[in-house]
């Protein structure tokens, strides 16, 4: 029997202590889609009282992970790239929308927009997956 999507990306955040560390809670699931939410934290601050690059990178990463494996197929970045488009300030809620844009047998490609709780767009993330071929969940 095939998980479904939802079933994977539980299964996959049961495991990713990085994203459950984040805060991320998982909005909504669909074959190539997700969309995942966290709130700012204060160890989030970069010294110049924004949040640090990597944690918009990191937030809009596991976006990115959950759609581009919620078929069961094992897949990892092959290339990755972020534009920060506005500030993200302590107690902002996030929300990041993985769209699929290609599904291939060997690779795919995902837009990942991150909005605040104003739906501002702050940050644009691009994703280029490799498939590997192996299963999430035997």
């Amino acid at each position: 029997m095939t998980p479904t999507p939802n079933e994977v990306v539980t299964h996959m955040m049961q495991h990713d202590l990085f994203s459950q560390w984040l805060g991320i809670k998982v909005l909504d699931i669909k074959e190539g889609y997700s969309k995942i939410s966290m709130t700012v934290r204060p160890e989030m601050i970069n010294g110049l009282g924004i949040v640090h690059g990597g944690i918009a990178f990191s937030f809009a990463d596991s976006a990115f992970a959950f759609a581009c494996n919620n078929r069961n197929v094992l897949s990892v970045a092959l290339d990755t790239a972020i534009n920060f488009l506005k500030p993200v300030h302590v107690g902002d809620v996030l929300i990041a929308e993985a769209t699929e844009i290609h599904n291939g047998k060997s690779t795919g490609l995902y837009q990942i927009a991150i909005y605040n709780q104003h739906q501002h767009l702050v940050a644009q993330f691009k994703g280029t997956c490799y498939r590997t071929q192996k299963k999430l969940i035997d």
